[in-house]
Formats: structure tokens, sequence, C-alpha cells
């Protein structure tokens, strides 16, 4: 154990607290069992981090943050872990990455029987299903989900310009005040457009290459990794998958030919819906659906996109700004609103009641003009004209 807490001082240390995520305080860490799930890279390592500095300090001692990759648990298991520190006054285990460890939902429920004075805090990928575990734990977990950076995180995180979260119905309703008062702190389009290139994950260190190619390494591990151990996907076929992602970066906003797809893949019908789906989970692609309720197991949906604007331009893809523009507000909006495509009228309906045309400065109200509670959101325009609003300001939701 003395290994796990000289590594617990080493890695709490490092990390900085000038600047937290918003669900730093959402999270109801007090709870016995919390799941923070996410994709690779959006930065649950250190918000759990920058927890344990804030609340319990560098050393271990009450608590005690472990990655689960670690070669201690190559011989040692981790309710033997939990039974070792329970006996030495400790209240709260932090487990980083518990995906990596096989047994994670077993023994974890042990733990808490065992031990229910003691507490859990736990991460993982965002492909990992709590409710179908070894151990249902889904009635015991408090789960959270952590997204890459907002348009309003980034302006924080940045540029050191701190715009509190506005709702979206408070934009639709307030937009000439929220955005007078945004533009009164900065210049919100140039950063809007750094933004979509740069902003999305929070490891952007000023060069361009070497962010991109962090998220390409983001990329492959999913694919690599985790779809094959969580999802089943064939080891044999994961560069078909990577080959579907830039056929989607090519084509999106991309209306799903599965037959034509199936043939370029050289995969069948079902197996191509499958590694969709689970590339949806994962969150590299965002699935859009014309009625989110009738939503059936491996139903094909009725659009797709890359998960974030940012993708487009580490893959080679940057030219493409009308769909780039649409990945924005999917990916922006779908956080705490169900986004449904809007097929005939709008690119979007927000649940099941806005209408959403997303476009460049020249949109018209063409399309939704019959339609009473629709607006534009439009690229390259830094205020309002009637109910054509900033694109920028679907990003200040969360």
């Amino acid at each position: 154990m003395e290994s796990l807490f000289r590594k617990h001082k080493m890695l709490v240390s490092q990390v900085t607290t000038d600047i937290v995520r918003e669900l730093m305080n959402t999270i109801n860490w007090e709870k016995q069992l919390v799941a923070i799930r996410g994709s690779r890279g959006v930065g649950k390592t250190t918000l759990m981090r920058q927890y344990v500095k804030q609340k319990y300090g560098t050393d271990a001692g009450e608590a005690l943050y472990c990655v689960m990759d670690s070669m201690y648990f190559t011989n040692h298991t981790l309710i033997g872990l939990a039974e070792q520190f329970h006996m030495m006054g400790g209240k709260h285990l932090f487990l980083d990455e518990v995906h990596r460890y096989p047994t994670w939902s077993r023994e974890i429920k042990e733990i808490i029987d065992l031990y229910p004075d003691m507490k859990i805090t736990f991460t993982g990928s965002s492909l990992i299903q709590i409710l179908n575990a070894d151990a249902d734990l889904s009635r015991r977990v408090l789960s959270y989900t952590m997204e890459g950076l907002s348009f309003r995180e980034f302006l924080l995180f940045y540029k050191g310009i701190h715009i509190p979260v506005y709702p979206l119905d408070d934009i639709l309703s307030r937009y000439d005040d929220i955005c007078g008062e945004v533009n009164r702190r900065c210049h919100p389009q140039a950063l809007f457009e750094e933004y979509l290139k740069v902003g999305y994950f929070p490891f952007y260190d000023g060069d361009e290459e070497e962010y991109y190619s962090r998220i390409e390494n983001v990329i492959d591990f999913i694919v690599d990794q985790e779809l094959t151990l969580f999802c089943g996907v064939d080891t044999a076929n994961t560069r078909k998958v990577k080959a579907l992602i830039q056929f989607i970066a090519d084509s999106v906003p991309y209306e799903l030919n599965v037959a034509k797809l199936s043939a370029r893949l050289e995969l069948n019908k079902h197996t191509v819906l499958s590694y969709i789906n689970s590339l949806g989970r994962a969150e590299l692609l965002h699935l859009l659906y014309s009625d989110n309720n009738t939503i059936t197991r491996l139903q094909k949906p009725d659009k797709i996109y890359l998960h974030d604007p940012n993708m487009f331009y580490a893959l080679g893809y940057g030219e493409k700004i009308g769909t780039i523009r649409e990945c924005f507000f999917v990916n922006q909006l779908s956080v705490n609103h169900a986004v449904e495509y809007g097929r005939s009228q709008g690119d979007f309906v927000i649940d099941g009641k806005t209408t959403i045309e997303v476009g460049g400065p020249d949109k018209s109200f063409e399309q939704v003009a019959d339609i009473p509670d629709s607006f534009i959101f439009a690229d390259r325009i830094e205020l309002p004209v009637g109910k054509k609003l900033p694109l920028w300001m679907a990003g200040l939701t969360y």
C-alpha cells in the first residue's frame, strides 16, 4: 500500500486547481457510490484529482486515489486494497479508469456491502454499462457524464473570460441582453472560430499539430481498445471502423444508406448498424433520429455527425464549414436537451418543440417562416438580427 500512497501524493500534487469544470459543483461527492463517465481525453482524471486535492489535500489518509491499470493490481485485488484501507481509517476511495480492472463491478459491490461507511468514486469509459455489468450497481450508483469543453468553458479555460451558464430558454427569450453582455467582455466570433478548431478537448497547448495528433490517438484508442472490449467489435475489423469514421467525416451531415455503406466496407448491414451505434455510445459520432420516442435497438439513424467539430480538423476535413456548424450545434445542445433531426422543416427540433435552422450569415427564414417556435443560429454574426442568433450562443448552455 505504501507504493499507492506515494503515487497518490505525486499525482494529486501535480494537478492545479486554478480553474475547475462546472461539473465539480454538480457532483454529489458525499454519496456512497459515484460514477463519472466520459470519453477519453475530456478531463475526468483531472477533475477527480482536483477534488481530492481540494477536499483532502495531497497526502493519502482518509482518501486514496488509485489508477486502476497500476502494476499494484497485477498481484493485489481491489477488495483486498479496500480491506487494508478501511483498517487504516480510510473513508473515500477514488478509482480512476475503473474499466481497466476486469472484475471492477463485482468487487465494488462487495466493498460497499462490507463497508457501508466507505465512499467510492470512480471514473470510466462512456461505454461501461453500469446497468448490465457483472454486478448490477444501477440502483446504488449516482452517475454523471463528463463532456468536452463547451464554448463557454473554452473562454474560461483558455482566455480567462468568465461567462455564466445560460439555459437555452433564456437564450431564446433574452438573446439581445445576453449577446450584449458577452460582447462587452470579448469579441466572441473570433474566439468561436478558434474554438471550432482547437477548443473541445482540455489539452490544447498552442500546438495545433500536436493537438490533432492527440485527438487521432483518442480515436485510435477507443476503436482499438474500448470498442473491442465493450462492444464486441472484431479486432480484424477495427481498420474498417476507422474507414467508416473517415467516410462519415467526408460525407456528413450523412443521411445513412446502409446498403451502400455495407458494400463499401464489405460488412453485412447488421454489423454496420451495430458499429455505428457503438461509435455513438463511444462519443465518436452523434446519431440523430427524427423521433427520439420511437428509437429501437439498432434502428437506422436519420442523420450522422462526427461527435465534435475539432474532429473534422484533426481528420483533415476542416473545409466542411457548413457541416462543422451543424456538428457544433448538435454537440452543445445534446448535453442537456433532446435533439431530433428536423427532416422536412428546419435542421433540428429541440425537446420536441423548438425548430432550429443552422447556417451562415446569409441564412434566410424561408424554410421555417411558417413555424411559430423557430429560430436561426447563424455563424459569423456578432449580434442577433430578429430571431437570427449568433451560432456561438449555443455554446453557453453548459
